[in-house]
């Protein structure tokens, strides 16, 4: 299982990278480990205006389907379209393959995530 330094994590195992005041949002390689092959990509759309923990966009795999949550609170600006033609990008390039790029609306919000370390250790405890 890769986890990516300089990240931030949720518990619900999506990823987040910050970048002027902006997120972008994605799935870890230990969520679409366990997921398994990922076939469809409920992509957001742009504007679509999100509190810290409700439903990005959900995704499906051949295991199940399942919800992605925003990791922060904010606005969609856009959807990773590559995705929609493309989902199994996310099994391959999980930290490459963002979901969303959103404003954040607060960024106070982001301390309450993981660090790469504070993920490791979280996602040894659910093993």
């Amino acid at each position: 299982m890769e986890i990516k330094k300089g990240l931030l994590y949720s518990k619900e195992h999506e990823w987040v990278r910050i970048e002027d005041g902006r997120a972008y949002i994605g799935i870890t390689d230990y969520a679409q480990h366990n997921l398994g092959e990922i076939v469809y990509v409920e992509l957001p759309a742009a504007g679509k205006r999100l509190k810290a923990g409700d439903a990005l966009c959900s995704v499906d795999s051949i295991k199940a389907a399942s919800d992605v949550y925003s990791p922060l609170s904010g606005t969609v600006l856009e959807a990773n379209e590559e995705l929609g033609n493309d989902p199994g990008k996310i099994n391959s390039a999980p930290y490459e393959s963002w979901i969303a790029r959103i404003e954040i609306a607060d960024a106070s919000e982001a301390d309450s995530l993981m660090n790469d370390a504070q993920y490791e250790e979280f996602c040894a405890s659910e093993a």
